[in-house]
């Protein structure tokens, strides 16, 4: 079931709104990118994302094919949000988990991961190794 949830980087500069239904799960990727950020997204779909605040606050990062947004805070340099721009269900904003307020650590153990393999393109498969993601 989606819910509303509020959300920022840890500096409080961006500020988000997010509808969720955390029971669908998130991800967590090997790409070169979400490794080293170590990002752990779900999905809201387009409208299901807002920007309350820090706009201008934000820095836009893009590689490889620069399909993928993805964003970070000037200040404190997280990573709230990104956006998939090219994916099965279209235009998709990854929610980092993490930046989430009012959720539980009780609430955080129980959302289910499913793990994808980014750095080989196999975004339908499990990485071969993925304990350290």
């Amino acid at each position: 079931m989606l819910k509303t949830y509020q959300g920022s980087c840890h500096c409080g500069a961006v500020r988000f709104e997010a509808d969720l239904d955390l029971a669908q799960g998130s991800f967590r990727c090997n790409c070169s990118i979400c490794r080293r950020t170590r990002f752990w997204p779900a999905v809201a779909k387009e409208g299901g994302f807002r920007l309350v605040s820090g706009e201008h606050m934000l820095t836009e990062y893009l590689f490889n094919s620069t399909k993928n947004q993805h964003f970070f805070c000037k200040v404190c340099g997280v990573r709230p949000f990104g956006v998939g721009n090219e994916t099965p269900i279209g235009k998709m904003y990854g929610v980092n988990i993490g930046c989430l307020e009012g959720i539980s650590e009780e609430e955080l153990s129980g959302i289910s991961i499913t793990y994808v393999d980014g750095m080989n393109d196999q975004w339908q498969q499990f990485p071969q190794f993925f304990a350290h993601l």
